[in-house]
């Protein structure tokens, strides 16, 4: 790869091409929880600053965070029933971005109002989560991915912000080779310095490995050793959602990893996971998803590998802000990434002569409940491998962890 492709494809701040492809999808900027009716908080998306604010009525607002007025922070703005004031000069905005008012100015002038009116974006909210849309109108739908709007589950959200550009965390999901090693004999390394169980899944040889695209992307399959090509994990794999999710899990479990570009250096990852009953019971009532931070660094700084994705954090980040791949050396067993990054190149195009990308939905009756193809068997390992994924994982540093044994072991 030369230089110029590395930036192109790394690159997603205002007037980037890659950054503008990207603008054209939906990504979640905060979980419900964390924004209560009459308040606003600061996120940051694709190398721009906002606010983000939930107005009295439960109305959603997404704002360019500097104020038309003298470009201070709209984020620390109060929420005054259905509006947001400046908290510099007391301008107000409405939801939609519309100037209301400027108190210091004796006159009210209809066409200065209107154009000093903040720049506004999109706000959506699915399953837990608020999703922003930066891109040009019309805008696509949120697409209704199966597990953020199933009628039956136990949910959490889990969330670390990684200080690394996003591609190299994408070109994880489409390199399962690393599974067996990082995630097998590296993670058993780590777990039996710290004295605890080693896993025994992820630690089977893959002989074969695939890669299909379809509707929303690409769908990725292995043979482990001793296997078939008729196994859950080659017949049925799992997908990469195009072009910022992978869906991973197993049985009762599902899980969308999502990887928001904050800009072009950090990248704020979201683990959102939906438990299933087993067939005949119920999930336990939850009145609110919640959110949780999960560690990736010990106190003094060192990657805490002991875990499944505390094994993935420390591959992103080491591989630096931006991986530098000028200077890799792709292989054979690499096929999965370099489909992924013709799939960029090729949609960028697409998007730049006029057409809708990949995954683009239009048609409200098409997006009642997206169902996405999950092995229940995943690495030959049913229902042990279901409770070792959820132990050795993220997951626990859930705040409801005993509730989701409990609903997985059907002993609620």
């Amino acid at each position: 790869m030369n230089r110029a492709t590395q930036d192109l494809l790394t690159r997603i701040g205002p007037g980037t091409r890659m950054g503008a492809l990207l603008r054209r999808y939906w990504h979640p900027v905060a979980a419900s929880c964390e924004l209560a009716a009459g308040t606003a908080r600061k996120v940051r998306l694709l190398g721009e600053d906002l606010v983000l604010l939930r107005t009295a009525s439960n109305r959603l607002g997404l704002l360019e965070a500097a104020c038309p007025h003298r470009r201070a922070s709209l984020a620390h703005g109060e929420v005054d029933g259905e509006t947001l004031l400046c908290p510099y000069h007391g301008w107000t905005f409405a939801a939609d971005g519309r100037c209301l008012a400027m108190p210091a100015e004796p006159v009210r002038k209809p066409a200065l109002l209107e154009r000093c009116a903040a720049v506004a974006y999109r706000a959506e909210e699915l399953g837990g989560l608020i999703f922003a849309y930066l891109g040009p109108d019309p805008a696509p739908l949120l697409p209704r991915w199966d597990l953020l709007v199933w009628p039956d589950g136990l949910r959490d959200i889990g969330r670390a912000l990684i200080p690394c550009n996003w591609l190299q965390i994408m070109e994880n999901s489409v390199d399962p080779t690393h599974v067996e090693w990082l995630h097998g004999r590296h993670l058993a390394w780590s777990r039996e310095r710290a004295g605890l169980a080693v896993p025994t899944h992820y630690r089977r040889h893959q002989i074969k490995i695939g890669f299909d695209r379809f509707r929303w992307g690409i769908i990725k399959r292995r043979v482990l050793e001793g296997g078939s090509e008729q196994d859950d994990d080659w017949r049925i794999g799992h997908p990469l959602l195009f072009p910022l999710m992978v869906r991973v899990g197993a049985g009762q479990q599902h899980r969308l990893q999502i990887r928001v570009p904050v800009d072009d250096t950090h990248t704020l990852h979201y683990w959102y996971a939906c438990y299933r009953p087993r067939p005949g019971e119920r999930a336990p009532p939850q009145h609110e998803i919640p959110v949780y931070d999960v560690p990736w660094q010990d106190e003094q700084g060192e990657f805490i590998t002991d875990f499944v994705d505390g094994g993935d954090i420390m591959a992103w980040v080491t591989q630096g802000p931006i991986a530098d791949r000028t200077r890799e050396q792709l292989v054979a067993s690499d096929a999965g990434i370099a489909l992924y990054r013709r799939m960029l190149l090729e949609e960028l195009n697409r998007s730049e002569a006029g057409e809708d990308p990949l995954g683009t939905l239009r048609d409200p009756a098409k997006n009642q409940i997206i169902e996405l193809p999950q092995e229940r068997n995943k690495l030959g390992g049913g229902s042990a491998f279901l409770r070792e994924a959820v132990a050795m994982s993220h997951v626990r540093y859930s705040p409801i962890l005993d509730k989701i044994f409990a609903l997985l072991d059907g002993t609620r």
